[in-house]
């Protein structure tokens, strides 16, 4: 189901909708979406994308002109994506269960009909017949042509009928088990007793569950009745960001030991559900005509092969060893320094505890002290103070109609230029709560595209975090990772939201997969740079500017393990492609694969019996594409270093940020951005692919030996 819904990595962006009335203070639905003003509303919006699709269908069977046929499947595209984009929102963010039941309901609805229309040979012949009339169109329509087509073969339309049978129940199958992978994750983290509750340090008490056990009291004294006395004890649910928080602050080994293990061995049902997903994705590749999922994945990205990436991978891996191995030997040094000579060999369950010890002495950091300059109201005005220097634009906040909302937290914001007007809109949920999407991420809820020669389609997105209020206050003081986090979420939203492209498939982070987290990767940049975060990082009680002094600490404590935090991301990305790749004879053991991979390619043990790989859900939706992640950093890191550092908050850097990407989405070559932007030498052609030059980041990491 490729063809009308181009996926990306974290949500799935939405097209225009005939209900949308954002700028109206009316009361409204949803979204600003009339429909879904009721929970029960979902039908209707589902039933009236399928009318509208239907009459599209039925106007490119007349076979029309080449233009107008890809304006019309880009406007099919972008009613179906208007359902789906507002359902999966709806669905990780809505409090009322009932409108999250719709949302799902309607989620499988439009999904069947997804089916049907990405098996429809009426337009596929219909694409097939204007990309052979390019010469008629644009060259965006040109490329949206050809993106529509190969998006079409990757779902079998072209294949003799029993094979479609077969990949299209395939495909559904997968969808299932990417379902089923996602809720034994959530249903089944794992947890941890840890008895006497002494053992769990006061700042971790706030993140567990006290409970008690009998213990029977044998003294003299009460020997006839052997009273039952209480201990108090905590449990740990070891879902991931949980676990974290332990590894770093629980100076009990056991107790981290306990936690990591049982973290990392949930959940095992998804031993067999992933061995499922492997083997249905490596199907559906042959039949295809591929070697593997892996080549089925890359080939329409820059990579192109897996022969190219995993070159790339191993380089970089060569290159990033030797640090990495320096590392682990002072972390080894510093943890028998701490505990003596006998305390053992170093764990994987020590890692996050020491590492975070040495840069606190070493650099004299108290995190509770670096939070107290980022309340979370001070990074939102940093996020204005960005774009405004950057690029020229105001963040206005906007008032919610009534309806529009989903939780009295949510805000609005308009991006607006004094001579171009509102550019999109942005909504921010940003504090954690019950039955929330448990991470960070930006969802697309509509994208933006050419109505007319006069009228533009405005792009919407959200914005979702889960920032935790302090004990004693229910403003969020942010730790510097998550400042960091947010800059990343936004390097996505902005992308979006200054996308100018003819096309809503082509509209924002609608790019190829080892492009899309360039412009997230570069904002991080954004969150390390003293210029940039004197302008809002401000002491929560007395107003005064984060120093200068502590800002060079948080960076020298970022580099002290970065070759070990790079190394890691190799190796998951290996990881990924091996999974992915050619299937040997018999069922691969993923356990024993992730294992040697461990080993093999970073510096630290693997814990026999654990199989952290079962709760790692990029397999799900970047699967074979984990690799792009460093791609990205490896642009950012480039772009950061030949157009922002000197300046980076200059109108100058942002507008060439702005016209020479940004704006451009999925709309052109991603090579020809790239190098427009930053010059030549931010990539090399490899074997008929193309990989980032890695100098940029080596520079950085002060990897490159005088």
């Amino acid at each position: 189901m490729a063809a009308l819904l181009r996926r990306n990595p974290r949500s799935v962006p939405l097209a225009a909708s005939r209900h949308f009335h954002i700028a109206q203070i009316k009361e409204t639905g949803l979204y600003g979406i009339d429909h879904l003003k009721t929970a029960k509303g979902f039908r209707r919006f589902v039933e009236e994308a399928i009318e509208r699709s239907d009459e599209l269908v039925k106007y490119i069977s007349g076979m029309p002109s080449s233009a107008e046929i890809i304006r019309a499947v880009d406007e099919i595209s972008n009613t179906v994506c208007s359902v789906v984009d507002s359902a999966e929102l709806c669905r990780n963010t809505h409090p009322d269960r009932e409108f999250v039941e719709e949302a799902n309901k309607a989620s499988m609805r439009i999904n069947e009909y997804l089916h049907y229309l990405n098996t429809n040979h009426t337009l596929y012949d219909a694409v097939v017949k204007a990309e052979k009339d390019s010469s008629l169109l644009s060259n965006e329509a040109q490329r949206a042509a050809h993106s529509f087509r190969v998006d079409f073969e990757k779902g079998g339309i072209h294949l003799d009928a029993d094979k479609l049978v077969r990949v299209n129940q395939l495909n559904l199958d997968i969808c299932q088990l990417c379902k089923e992978f996602n809720e034994n994750i959530i249903t089944d983290p794992g947890y941890v007793d840890i008895f006497p509750a002494s053992r769990i340090p006061k700042l971790l008490q706030r993140l567990v569950k006290p409970i008690y056990r009998s213990v029977s009291n044998a003294s003299k004294e009460s020997s006839r009745s052997k009273d039952n006395i209480k201990e108090k004890g905590f449990r740990i649910v070891t879902e991931p960001s949980t676990l974290s928080s332990v590894l770093q602050w629980a100076s009990d080994s056991e107790v981290r030991k306990m936690a990591y293990v049982q973290g990392n061995s949930s959940p095992h049902a998804n031993l067999g559900v992933l061995d499922r997903l492997i083997s249905a994705r490596h199907e559906i590749a042959q039949i295809l005509g591929y070697r593997s999922y892996s080549e089925f994945a890359s080939w329409p990205n820059m990579a192109s092969s897996p022969e190219v990436l995993m070159s790339f991978l191993l380089d970089l891996s060569e290159k990033i060893r030797p640090k990495a191995d320096e590392e682990f030997k002072r972390i080894g040094d510093f943890k028998k320094e701490k505990c003596g000579q006998n305390c053992g060999d170093l764990e994987p369950w020590d890692e996050t505890y020491f590492t975070w010890l040495m840069k606190s002495s070493a650099y004299s950091l108290d995190s509770s002290v670096v939070a107290s300059y980022f309340p979370l109201p001070h990074c939102i005005q940093g996020l204005k103070v960005l774009v405004e220097s950057l690029f020229g634009v105001t963040f206005r906040s906007m008032t919610l109609a009534p309806g529009e909302s989903w939780h009295p937290d949510v805000l609005k914001m308009s991006i607006y230029h004094h001579e171009e007007g509102d550019l999109g809109y942005l909504y921010l949920d940003l504090n954690s709560r019950t039955g929330k999407y448990p991470g960070c991420a930006h969802f697309a809820i509509k994208g933006g595209c050419r109505i007319s020669e006069t009228e533009y389609q405005l792009p919407v997105v959200a914005l979702v975090c889960n920032f935790f209020g302090s004990h004693n206050s229910k403003t969020a003081m942010l730790n510097h990772w998550e400042v960091e986090t947010l800059f990343h979420e936004f390097g996505h939203a902005l992308h979006s939201l200054f996308s100018r492209t003819d096309y809503q498939h082509f509209s924002g982070t609608r790019v190829v997969l080892d492009l899309a987290e360039t412009p997230s990767n570069l904002f991080e940049y954004y969150a390390w740079d003293y210029r940039v975060l004197k302008t809002f990082a401000k002491h929560y009680s007395t107003g005064e500017p984060i120093p200068e002094k502590l800002v060079e600490s948080m960076q020298s404590a970022k580099k002290m393990f970065a070759a070990t935090e790079l190394q890691r991301q190799i190796y998951y990305a290996i990881m990924d492609q091996t999974l992915f790749g050619e299937q040997p004879s018999s069922q691969l053991d993923t356990i024993s694969v992730v294992a040697q991979l461990k080993r093999q390619h970073t510096s630290w043990k693997h814990v026999e019996g654990t199989h952290w790989h079962t709760r790692f859900s990029h397999l799900l939706n970047y699967g074979a594409g984990y690799y792009s992640y460093l791609y990205a950093k490896c642009f950012a890191a480039t772009i950061w270093k030949k157009i922002c550092q000197d300046d980076p908050l200059s109108l100058a850097t942002g507008s060439a940020l702005r016209r020479k990407f940004l704006q451009h989405g999925g709309a052109k070559d991603p090579a020809y951005l790239l190098t427009d932007l930053a010059g030549d030498g931010i990539l090399r052609y490899c074997d008929g692919g193309i990989v980032p030059d890695i100098s940029s980041l080596c520079d950085e990491m002060d990897l490159v030996k005088d």
